[in-house]
C-alpha cells in the first residue's frame, strides 16, 4: 500500500502558495479600486471596479483622453521602452560574454584558473550601493566624450550636452554596461557547472569532423547547456528590469525605467496607491511571460537526451 503524505507536507505547501500568490492577487485588486476605498480600508470583493488607474498608468499610450485627467503626467510608455531595452541587450550580452568566460574557465588550463573562477563569484557578492558613488563618478567625469576632442570630431553636435560633452551617465549604454558587469560574475559560475557536465568527446569528434573552434562551440556546447542559458538569462533579466538603486543614479529624463516612475509617483503630500498598483502589474508582465518562455527551454533541455524504453 502507498504511503499516505503527512498533512503537515499540505499545510506547508499552502502557506508557501498562499505566501507567493497573496501579494500578487492583493495588488491585482487594490490595481482596480479608488484610493478612496484602499485607504479607506474597503477590504474583500465588494467594491465597485474601475479602470482609471490603469488609464492613468497608460494616459501616453491611449489612444482617447481619460475624463479624469487633466494632463498626463505618467509617462509609463517610454520608461516601459526603456526597460526592455536596458533589460534585453543586458542579458544578451552577459549571456555571450559569461558563456565564453566560463567555457574558457572550464576547457583552458592557464595559471591562476581557480582562482580567477572563485574571484568572480565573490564579486557579485559586493551590494550594489558599495558601487553607486564610484560609478557615478566615473560615469559622470571619466567616461565622457568631448566635442573638441579627436572622438568628438566624427559625432554630430546633438549627441552632446550643453556642456560639450556626453558621457555615460544618463544613457541607455551606462545603465547596460553596469547590469552585465553587474552580474557576469554569477552568469559565469552557474554556467561552468553545465560546461564540465558536457562530454568531451563530443569536442573532440567534432573537431575530427573537420569543425573549427567556434563551430565546437556554438554548434556543439551550446545546445547541449541550454537549460544552463535559460536559468541564467531569468535571474539576469529580472535583475536588470526591476533594478532601482543603480538606474535611479545613472538614468535621466528620457532613461528612467519604470521602477523609477514608480517610485516617482510617490510624494510627501501625496501617494497614488491604485496607479502604484496598477503600474505594478503592468511592471510584473514582462517577468512572467519572459519566465515562460525561457522555462519551456530549460524543460526542452533536460528531456532531449530521453529515449522511450
Amino acid at each position: 500500500m502507498q504511503e499516505r503524505a503527512n498533512p503537515a507536507f499540505y499545510a506547508l505547501l499552502v502557506a508557501l502558495i498562499f505566501m507567493a500568490v497573496g501579494p500578487i492577487f492583493l495588488m491585482f485588486i487594490n490595481s482596480f479600486k479608488l484610493d478612496v476605498d484602499i485607504i479607506g480600508g474597503t477590504t474583500g470583493l465588494i467594491f465597485l471596479p474601475t479602470i482609471q488607474n490603469y488609464e492613468t498608468a497608460l494616459c501616453d499610450l491611449l489612444w482617447y483622453e481619460p475624463d479624469h485627467l487633466d494632463f498626463c503626467s505618467l509617462k509609463f510608455g517610454g520608461a516601459f521602452i526603456n526597460s526592455l531595452i536596458i533589460a534585453l541587450i543586458s542579458t544578451a550580452l552577459t549571456l555571450v560574454i559569461g558563456c565564453m568566460a566560463a567555457y574558457a574557465l572550464v576547457r583552458f588550463n592557464f595559471m591562476g584558473r581557480d582562482t580567477v573562477s572563485f574571484t568572480t563569484l565573490m564579486v557579485r557578492m559586493v551590494p550594489p550601493a558599495v558601487l553607486l558613488v564610484p560609478v557615478f563618478g566615473l560615469w559622470n567625469n571619466n567616461f565622457c566624450i568631448r566635442e573638441d576632442g579627436f572622438a568628438g570630431m566624427f559625432l554630430p553636435e546633438s549627441f552632446f550636452g550643453r556642456g560639450g560633452e556626453s558621457c555615460l551617465a544618463g544613457t541607455h549604454g551606462g545603465i547596460i554596461l553596469i547590469y552585465v558587469a553587474m552580474n557576469l560574475p554569477f552568469v559565469i559560475w552557474i554556467l561552468q557547472s553545465f560546461i564540465v557536465q558536457v562530454p568531451r568527446s563530443l569536442e573532440e569528434a567534432a573537431r575530427v569532423d573537420g569543425a573549427g573552434p567556434f563551430q565546437v562551440f556554438f554548434l556543439v556546447v551550446l545546445p547541449l547547456i541550454k537549460p544552463g542559458l535559460a536559468a541564467a538569462a531569468i535571474f539576469t533579466f529580472r535583475i536588470a528590469w526591476n533594478e532601482y538603486l543603480l538606474a535611479s543614479a545613472l538614468s535621466d529624463r528620457d532613461t528612467r525605467t519604470v521602477p523609477i516612475l514608480i517610485v516617482n509617483n510617490m510624494s510627501e503630500f501625496n501617494v497614488e496607491w491604485g496607479v502604484i498598483m496598477a503600474t505594478g502589474m503592468l511592471l510584473a508582465i514582462p517577468p512572467i511571460i519572459f519566465t515562460l518562455f525561457a522555462s519551456r527551454q530549460i524543460i526542452t533541455g533536460m528531456t532531449a537526451g530521453a529515449v522511450k524504453g
